[in-house]
């Protein structure tokens, strides 16, 4: 096994990596929540997000919740769920990520294998920190028909086609909101408390649907 130190030095890549020791691994730091682990095959990056990725993160997120709140659309918040499957040696760990028109196949289950059971109909990734493994090959690899792609400047909406991502303008799951709109409402929220932004985001989502 070697390992190498990649900029910023919150990320270390680890090569010749076993799939038993990765699920050990997954294991040991299930309770830090502070570490995102990627697995490609034998390579596994360990990564400690930046506080802005986590704000981030929380902007989008909450996007979500008030949109599907304000929809009435039924969800599953799984959060930064570790996402794998032992066939395809892949596995990631989102930022954030909902079951929404899954929802209902997920609802009961406490464990959710990707071999039988759907994988998350959103995830969400912020690019603050840019990931040395190719992730969204991982998205595609294990199905995920939507992944939002944010690095602090550009705001990329993808759905997956044909076993590839090609960028949107309207997110596929919840219709109602345009990149666009999502982008000027995280621009927003470097201005705004978060509290006031989440009611003017929330305003201008029954604004939407009074139309």
């Amino acid at each position: 096994m070697t390992a190498t130190l990649t900029a910023p030095s919150r990320c270390m890549v680890l090569q010749g990596v076993s799939w038993s020791t990765y699920q050990a691994l997954i294991h040991d730091l299930e309770s830090d929540a502070g570490k995102r682990l990627t697995y490609d095959q034998g390579t596994l990056e360990i990564m400690v997000p930046l506080p802005p990725h986590e704000r981030y993160k929380s902007r989008l997120s909450r996007i979500v919740e008030v949109t599907t709140e304000e929809t009435e659309t039924e969800i599953a918040s799984l959060g930064s769920t570790t996402w794998n499957r032992e066939d395809l040696q892949k596995g990631l760990e989102p930022d954030a990520c909902f079951y929404i028109q899954n929802e209902r196949l997920v609802r009961s289950k406490d464990e959710i294998d990707l071999a039988v059971d759907p994988p998350p109909d959103l995830a969400i990734e912020v690019d603050y920190t840019s990931s040395s493994i190719d992730r969204m090959a991982i998205y595609a690899a294990l199905g995920v028909p939507e992944v939002w792609r944010f690095d602090g400047e550009t705001l990329t909406l993808y759905g997956l086609e044909a076993g590839e991502y090609c960028p949107q303008e309207a997110s596929a799951v919840l219709p109602l909101l345009q990149r666009a709109d999502i982008l000027r409402f995280l621009q927003a929220s470097q201005t705004m408390g978060e509290t006031t932004w989440v009611r003017e985001f929330r305003k201008w989502v029954r604004g939407k649907l009074a139309e």
